[in-house]
């Protein structure tokens, strides 16, 4: 029975199954021409277009980068009573590219284990990964992380395409570029990515909507479920000071109010972009004190993405797919040394998934059992984030000798 499990057949068996189940799920939904969580958002936009100054004060599009509405009104191809069933098509078919990338060739061997990571990981997450957009990005980073070490061109142009579908990739990207030889190589691709990017959107007319992904973000308040969120959510356990969870319909979320929270919102994007030069600091210093690239861009990327989820104010249960990618090709490189940021995803995996889809209304009434299974999850991110940042800051003191001037 173990040598089955070993089979790269194996691993489609249990694609085919878990793929199945979640089709099964979301048919409920798109036999009745319904859609599922953030997939009522996008078929909204597929219809009405992309155009801000025509949806009337609703939420725009153009909060996620432009490649974005690609997949988004790819959807819509066969009618809006059937979106939800193309959109979980289109990610299906990314996750089957992704399962081949891991079970052939080199990897045929190395592989199988974390195809199967993912397919667990799938079960918990996949009512988030068939919803949203991160399922579009998540197989797209996986395969660049594979790519990275022998093609860092091809996986630099993957990432760039992947960060201007949704942002976080570029904590992906980074790192790579830090770790490669041909970084120089790797920016010219991902500049040349987002010169098409902005020809392309020029010339459909929506250049001034381009950067408004990043202005859409500034009025933002503490998400409920942010790391930092945590005070204001047992605040509002124990109605401290007037502190609550409400909602911020103008981009759709729910947020902490009670005292502090706002100056915390505004701390957190110089927090955020603090956590990202540090983390860099430490690739540099390992790069230089000669750490083996592969492992260092995996761990850097494996940081880096760590603190985006940990020290972002938004924290929305999705951002738990970013993970993912980086956990799944740090197995195959080295199952040993990943095992236990694999399991600790997997816990923040299950946590996540009582929380959402399960029980996120008993959440945002201030159940204190649900608040400790989101500080639970919270605790285990910043733990995840410790780990990465100290097996990188190991990596730096394997070899004190500098690497080679243009190595």
């Amino acid at each position: 029975m173990v040598d089955w499990f070993a089979r790269p057949s194996s691993v489609w068996w249990g694609f085919a199954v878990v793929h199945l189940y979640f089709l099964g799920w979301m048919a409920s939904f798109f036999l009745n021409g319904d859609t599922f969580s953030d997939t009522e958002q996008y078929r909204q936009w597929a219809t009405d277009g992309y155009n801000p100054q025509d949806l009337d004060g609703k939420i725009s599009p153009w909060v996620y980068p432009v490649l974005a509405q690609l997949p988004i009104f790819l959807a819509n191809i066969a009618g809006p009573s059937l979106y939800l069933l193309v959109w979980f098509l289109i990610i299906t078919a990314l996750n089957a590219v992704g399962i081949l990338y891991l079970t052939r060739g080199p990897r045929r061997v190395s592989g199988i284990a974390p195809a199967w990571w993912w397919l667990f990981f799938t079960i918990f997450m996949g009512y988030l990964s068939f919803a949203r957009v991160e399922g579009i990005t998540a197989p797209i980073v996986l395969i660049a992380l594979l790519y990275a070490a022998e093609r860092p061109v091809v996986a630099g142009v993957l990432l760039s395409i992947a960060t201007w579908i949704k942002v976080w990739p570029a904590a992906v990207l980074a790192p790579i570029v830090i770790a490669s030889r041909k970084r120089i190589q790797v920016v010219l691709a991902g500049a040349g990515v987002t010169a098409v990017v902005a020809l392309g959107t020029w010339l459909s007319g929506g250049l001034p909507h381009i950067m408004d992904f990043l202005l859409n973000q500034g009025e933002r308040g503490m998400q409920l479920e942010a790391t930092f969120s945590t005070p204001w959510v047992w605040l509002s356990v124990f109605n401290i000071a007037g502190s609550k969870m409400a909602d911020n319909t103008a981009i759709n979320s729910t947020e902490v109010y009670g005292p502090g929270a706002s100056t915390a919102a505004f701390l957190m994007q110089p927090l955020l972009i603090l956590a990202a030069v540090v983390a860099a600091v430490l690739l540099v210093r390992a790069l230089n004190r000669g750490a083996e690239r592969e492992e260092l861009f995996l761990e850097g990327s494996l940081m880096m993405v760590t603190a985006f989820i940990v020290f972002n104010k938004v924290g929305s249960p999705q951002f738990i797919i970013w993970l993912a990618p980086v956990i799944i090709a740090g197995l195959t490189h080295d199952w040993d040394r990943w095992k236990v940021p694999a399991a600790l995803l997997m816990g923040i995996a299950m946590t996540t998934f009582v929380i959402y889809p399960l029980f996120y209304t008993p959440l945002i009434h201030a159940h204190p059992v649900m608040a400790a299974i989101l500080t639970t999850r919270n605790v285990l991110l910043v733990v995840l984030l410790w780990w990465s940042v100290k097996r990188t800051a190991e990596l730096g003191r394997k070899n004190s000798a500098p690497v080679p001037a243009g190595a």
